[in-house]
């Protein structure tokens, strides 16, 4: 681990470096006191919020918007329907040639066989303001209120939300009793205000996607059984006195009296609140250096579970400072990895895991900063999110694999595909960190299935469309970025993107206008052919011919979607020249990558379909002409883009 005093310093640099370059765009603001009561043998609770919301828009509001999430998990709910009918579609075949339904192997049709003991529901009885009960109308998992006053621009009003819930049986993320045998996974367990950006109002219906929230304040007290442990967003206060490993070490703590135990979490600047609870939790914690606790919560077992789940914890600690290295500081006080759910998702200062695998790990902390600190609509970018974390996830586990795994004192614990991408590596020349995205992309580009990445996240036709657009294709995005920019100006824009972006909501373009500024290129279109359109790109190698006494070279865009090229010529004599094409559309060059010599032509004008350019040396002297050998270019058809001249 780097040595604390230059972690703080960096930290320093960036925060002063960020003071004066946020833009300017309004954040509503929300402050949560939640007060629940859990009763785990009825699995239902009552709760009261009080709220104080501040409404930082120019717009005056008529009507604010809820999230109800649970009411998801009922029969008959939009959940269950679109799920059972995704089922009907098959986008793939098993080995043996069956098809395989499109729906979430998770969810399937089991929303609508729940009985109602096992079904969710989020049920507000009253919102009261100002002394006046408001109008509540119902939208499934949406709870629209018809204020009786306006709330006016620059003004906070307080709100008093009184509610009811019954956990579902875990389906999908939420619930309780899963898998594993945790017994609640609470998230997306209350009222939760809708935000409102400058789009307007983001009720979308919770359909099984993601998830858009108000930046705020949270002040949440859990009172349940005293058997249970709790794990949650936030700091515990009062923490000496529940003890459970919260507590100093050495510290005595008092005897818990009575049935139940009142458990405080505060979070603050989040836009949501998760807690788990469990009979049987494991709690390991780590300060691992000063103003940052990690804690790992987990249901004891065998040797190889407590060491599978004491490596999360080992392995956190080393990777962090290549994460706020590349990525940005992590800001808050507080990490918790918690045993719960029913794969990975993450939360505010928490991320709910079913197993302790470091893929899933890696990835799920990875959304603290795509997710939680930069905060995009998940709902109208997913690709911003799920994409830009799969790419930080595979950049910190390649990192993970060759500096740090073999030194993990929890030697058993397999060094996930390292091997593997390895071999890949060796035999194709894919990026061996991104080759799964790759792969990923090139699948869904060559099916009937690819949609634009500026679908809502709700509305692709298929899951292995959405998936494979927000994950896959998503993290290209940066990958091919640094093919266009060069890799070192990409890592520049990453940087530059947090610090400017952080805590802001930021959307598409903001990003593309970071890293137009970091690199001095126009990028408008790569975002427009990329995110907005289908078209793929394919180059290829045309014809030699020696024009005025030099060879000549013809290059054939066959896609539709236009690129800079880097043409590698490797001569006879084993000396090599890059020669670097730039696209019209850039306005600029990016920088050399290596010391290979490089040659700079003239632009590609992305209306013609072929470029001619010369070289100096002799036809008889050419061994190879290659397009793109770092193969970051996602070219769907590479097998044109290399000519080896017979000897």
């Amino acid at each position: 681990m780097r040595k604390q005093l230059f972690a703080i310093l960096f930290m320093t640099c960036i925060v002063h470096q960020s003071a004066g370059a946020q833009p300017e765009r309004w954040q509503q603001h929300i402050a949560y006191q939640i007060d629940v009561n859990m009763n785990a043998e009825t699995n239902r609770f009552t709760g009261v919020e009080n709220i104080v919301y501040t409404n930082n828009s120019p717009d005056t509001f008529n009507r604010v918007f809820f999230h109800l999430y649970w009411n998801a998990f009922q029969p008959n709910s939009s959940m269950d329907v679109r799920s059972r009918e995704l089922g009907k579609i098959a986008t793939r075949q098993d080995r043996n040639g069956s098809p395989i339904p499109d729906w979430d192997a998770r969810v399937k049709d089991r929303i609508s066989k729940l009985q109602p003991n096992e079904i969710g529901y989020d049920s507000v009885t009253s919102i009261v303001i100002n002394g006046v009960e408001q109008k509540l109308i119902y939208h499934e998992t949406i709870l629209e209120v018809a204020l009786s006053a306006p709330i006016l621009p620059n003004s906070k009003t307080n709100m008093k939300v009184a509610f009811k819930a019954q956990v579902p049986i875990q389906i999908r993320r939420s619930g309780r009793d899963n898998e594993e045998g945790v017994r609640y996974s609470m998230s997306q367990w209350y009222p939760k205000m809708a935000e409102y950006d400058y789009q307007g109002w983001n009720a979308n219906s919770y359909i099984a996607r993601e998830f858009y929230g108000v930046w705020g304040n949270f002040d949440v007290k859990i009172t349940i059984d005293k058997r249970y442990i709790v794990a949650a967003t936030g700091v515990l206060q009062h923490a000496d006195e529940i003890g459970f490993g919260y507590e100093k070490p050495g510290m005595k703590v008092p005897e818990h009296k009575g049935n139940t135990i009142t458990w405080n979490f505060i979070g603050n600047n989040v836009h949501d609140f998760v807690w788990a609870a469990d009979p049987d939790y494991k709690h390991l914690s780590k300060k691992v250096r000063p103003g940052l606790v990690l804690n790992v919560f987990y249901k004891a077992g065998d040797a190889h579970t407590d060491s599978a789940w004491n490596n999360v914890l080992w392995s956190a600690e080393k990777v962090l400072p290549y994460i706020e290295k590349h990525f940005g500081p992590y800001p808050y006080s507080q990490y918790s990895f918690i045993q719960g759910g029913d794969g990975g998702m993450e939360y505010a200062m928490a991320t709910l895991l079913k197993g302790p695998g470091l893929g899933t790990f890696f990835h799920e902390w990875m959304h603290s900063w795509y997710q939680q600190i930069l905060g995009t609509n998940e709902s109208l970018y997913p690709w911003m999110d799920e994409g830009f974390t799969t790419y930080a996830e595979s950049e910190v586990m390649a990192w993970y694999n060759e500096n740090i795994a073999l030194q993990s004192p929890y030697t058993s614990i397999p060094v996930k595909n390292y091997l593997k991408n390895k071999v890949i590596e060796d035999a194709n020349k894919l990026p061996k960190n991104q080759y799964d995205s790759y792969m990923g992309y090139f699948a869904l580009a060559r099916s009937p299935y690819e949609e634009p990445m500026s679908t809502h996240s709700d509305h692709y036709n298929t899951n292995f469309g959405y998936s494979l657009a927000a994950y896959s294709k998503g993290a290209l995005f940066l990958e091919q970025l640094g093919y266009i920019i060069s890799d070192s100006l990409r890592d520049k824009v990453l940087l530059a993107y947090y610090n400017t972006w952080k805590f802001k909501h930021p959307n598409a373009n903001d990003f593309i206008r970071v890293a137009e500024k970091v690199s001095n290129i126009e990028l408008e279109w790569y975002k427009e052919y990329w995110v907005y359109t289908t078209k793929t790109i394919d180059y290829g190698i045309g014809d030699i011919n020696v024009v005025n006494n030099q060879p000549q070279i013809t290059l054939k865009r066959i896609g539709k979607m236009p690129m800079p090229i880097d043409v590698l010529v490797t001569y006879k004599d084993g000396t090599t020249e890059m020669h670097y094409i730039p696209m019209n559309l850039m306005y600029g060059i990016k920088p050399a990558e290596d010391a290979t010599p490089r040659i700079i032509h003239a632009e590609w004008k992305w209306t013609d379909p072929e470029y001619n350019f010369s070289i100096s040396k002799s036809i008889r002297d050419i061994k190879s002409v290659e397009i793109d050998p770092s193969q970051r270019m996602a070219d769907v058809n590479r097998s044109n883009n290399k000519l080896v001249i017979p000897e």
